[in-house]
C-alpha cells in the first residue's frame, strides 16, 4: 500500500519470526484472564474469531486494558490492516517499519517498556507480544484513553484518514453485538450502516442533497423506522427521552454533544462504545468512538415522547 507519513510504519517485506507455538499458546491463555477496558470488554463476533488466530485474538484483549477505555477490536483492526495478524509474509515496510504491527525501530523504543509478561528482554518490535502492547500504548499517548480522541490516536498511527476509517470500520466488524437491536432501533441502526461511505453535506437530508449532515443522518434513520425527530441537532434532544447518566446506552440511542442549550453534534449508538454519525465538513458517514471530549448525554427515542 502506499506509505503516507506514520508513526508505527507500514506494510513491507521480510520473514517475521515469531515465537514459538508453546509461548503463543500460554499467550492465549493467559490472555483469557485479563478482561479488557471499555469498549475491550466487547465479546469477538463470528468474522473476529474465524479471522484473528486464536493466539492474536488473546493477544489483543490482554494489552488493550494497558489504554484504559481502548477496545481491543482497534488494536485487532490496526493489526489486520498492517499485516494480517502476522501472516505477511514480508514485514518490513518501504519506510524501514517491521513487525506484526510495523513499528519504525527508531518508534518502538519510545513504547516497548514496561516489558509485558511473554515478551522478549530486550523488547523487539518482531515479537508480537511486545509489538501489540507497544501499539497499545502509542493509541494511549497519542488520544485513545478513554476514547477522549480515537481517531486522532489511528491517525498518529498512520497519517492517514482514509487508514482510519478502514480500521474503525473493521473494528466494528469484529466486535460482537450482544444484543443486536429490534424494531424502530434495529430500523433506524440498519438504515444508517447502509449510509456509511456518504458524503457529509451541511444541511443535508439524503441522496436528493447529496448527503447528510449529523442531524440529518439520524432524522432519516428515525423516519425510516416510522419515528419522526426534529430536523436539528438540539430540538432532537429537547424531543426524545433522556437517559440517566451511567445507565447503559442500546444500540439505537441518540448521543449528543455540546452544552445545555447549545447541542451541536449528534450520532446514531450502534453498541460496543461505537457511534455512526456525520462529522463535519470534507469528511464521510462514518463509525467512530462515541465518547468524544464535549459528550453531553443520551436519548432513546424508541422508550416514549417521539412523534410516531
Amino acid at each position: 500500500m502506499s506509505a503516507p507519513a506514520r508513526a508505527a510504519g507500514g506494510i513491507g517485506c521480510a520473514v517475521v519470526a515469531l515465537p514459538l507455538l508453546a509461548l503463543l499458546v500460554i499467550t492465549a491463555a493467559v490472555g483469557s484472564l485479563f478482561p479488557g477496558g471499555g469498549g475491550a470488554s466487547a465479546a469477538p463476533s463470528a468474522h473476529a474469531t474465524a479471522d484473528i488466530p486464536a493466539p492474536m485474538l488473546a493477544l489483543y484483549q490482554r494489552a488493550a486494558p494497558e489504554c484504559p477505555g481502548l477496545s481491543w477490536t482497534v488494536l485487532a483492526a490496526i493489526g489486520k490492516v498492517e499485516t494480517n495478524h502476522g501472516r505477511h509474509p514480508t514485514m518490513i515496510s518501504s519506510a524501514g517499519a517491521v513487525g506484526p504491527m510495523q513499528f519504525l525501530p527508531s518508534t518502538f523504543p519510545l513504547y516497548a517498556y514496561p516489558v509485558p509478561p511473554g515478551g522478549k528482554k530486550p523488547p523487539t518490535p518482531w515479537d508480537p507480544v511486545d509489538a501489540v502492547f507497544a501499539a497499545a500504548r502509542l493509541l494511549c499517548a497519542n488520544g485513545a484513553q478513554d476514547g477522549k480522541n480515537l481517531r486522532r490516536a489511528i491517525w498518529h498511527y498512520n497519517h492517514s484518514n482514509a487508514y482510519v476509517n478502514q480500521v474503525l470500520k473493521i473494528a466494528d466488524e469484529y466486535a460482537s453485538q450482544v444484543a443486536p437491536p429490534t424494531g424502530a432501533a434495529g430500523t433506524a441502526v440498519a438504515f444508517a450502516r447502509a449510509q456509511l461511505g456518504t458524503p457529509y453535506v451541511w444541511g443535508g437530508d439524503g441522496p436528493a442533497e447529496g448527503g447528510f449532515d449529523c442531524s440529518g443522518l439520524t432524522k432519516a434513520a428515525y423516519a425510516a423506522a416510522g419515528i419522526t425527530l426534529p430536523r436539528v441537532a438540539n430540538d432532537q434532544y429537547q424531543a426524545t427521552p433522556k437517559i440517566p447518566a451511567g445507565q447503559p446506552l442500546l444500540p439505537g440511542d441518540l448521543v449528543f454533544y455540546g452544552t445545555p442549550g447549545r447541542i451541536h453534534h449528534v450520532g446514531l449508538y450502534i453498541g460496543n462504545n461505537q457511534m455512526i454519525n456525520a462529522p463535519n465538513r470534507h469528511s464521510l458517514v462514518r463509525v467512530e468512538d462515541y465518547r468524544w471530549k464535549d459528550y453531553y448525554a443520551a436519548t432513546r427515542p424508541t422508550a416514549r415522547g417521539a412523534t410516531q
